[in-house]
């Protein structure tokens, strides 16, 4: 079980580190136009590059509390935060009609919810 909650957490970390590091040092006009980016449209700037820093930093705390023993009960407050997240991505992505994105958004959000009951358990 443990070795699954790490598998699961690394996942969620390169997705969280590859997504934080895109919406942070990406230009908005160039996410607008990537697949999923259209979100980015009516979007402040300074909102995008917010959130790619919160998911940066989520990238550490799927990770990092456990592997130091330090406050490890931070990976399953994270993982909660990123379920969050996902329900946020997933209701706005259906506004848009982006319908082929729910499910990406589906399994990210299964996988945070498993890493918070595993962890917090």
């Amino acid at each position: 079980m443990n070795l699954a909650l790490w598998i699961a957490a690394g996942m969620l970390a390169v997705v969280a580190l590859v997504g934080g590091f895109t919406k942070a040092f990406v230009p908005k006009a160039t996410l607008a136009r990537a697949p999923g980016g259209r979100w980015t449209e009516h979007a402040n700037p300074g909102f995008v590059k917010t959130l790619g820093v919160l998911e940066l930093l989520a990238a550490l705390g799927l990770i990092l509390p456990r592997a130091l023993n330090i406050a490890p009960v931070m990976v399953a407050v994270t993982a909660l935060c990123w379920a969050v997240l996902m329900i946020g991505a997933i209701v706005t992505h259906l506004r848009l009609g982006e319908v082929t994105l729910a499910p990406v958004g589906l399994i990210y959000l299964a996988l945070a919810v498993f890493v918070a009951w595993g962890r917090f358990g």
